[in-house]
């Protein structure tokens, strides 16, 4: 059982679509691993998840419900000040939650965190890479 990141982007397009890579790896992530969140993570997730863009594709019920799990099953770490690990800043979060929980993988879509230099024991890989991986 691994501990893992994933990323926004990941989590939502998840949410939107259950065909393809991202929901295939969030099914795999909630049913064999623990899936870990930061404060600041779970709020970019809340905040992004009610753009109004997305009204027409998931219900307000879906999305609460959606938030509720997420938080419920989690493992939940509290991180410092992100340091600076990738070109976008805002995305420092994410690899301060993984090296926090000592998590195996970040998975994520975002270009700046997939070439950010991973520090020394995590891998920052695609939700592709993470099925692979996770042998399924």
């Amino acid at each position: 059982m691994f501990k893992l990141v994933v990323d926004t982007n990941v989590l939502i397009s998840a949410a939107l679509s259950a065909q393809g890579a991202p929901a295939d790896v969030v099914r795999v992530a909630l049913a064999q691993h623990r899936l870990v969140f930061s404060q600041p993570t779970f709020d970019e997730l809340r905040t992004r998840i009610y753009r109004p863009k997305f009204d027409r594709y998931i219900s307000l019920e879906s999305r609460e419900r959606l938030l509720h799990d997420f938080s419920a099953c989690a493992d939940w770490v509290e991180i410092a000040e992100p340091g600076h690990h990738c070109r976008d800043r805002d995305d420092d979060k994410f690899i301060e939650t993984a090296l926090t929980a000592n998590a195996a993988f970040l998975i994520s879509g975002d270009k700046d965190l997939l070439e950010a230099n991973a520090p020394a024991g995590l891998q920052i890989i695609t939700a592709a890479l993470a099925l692979e991986k996770l042998g399924t």
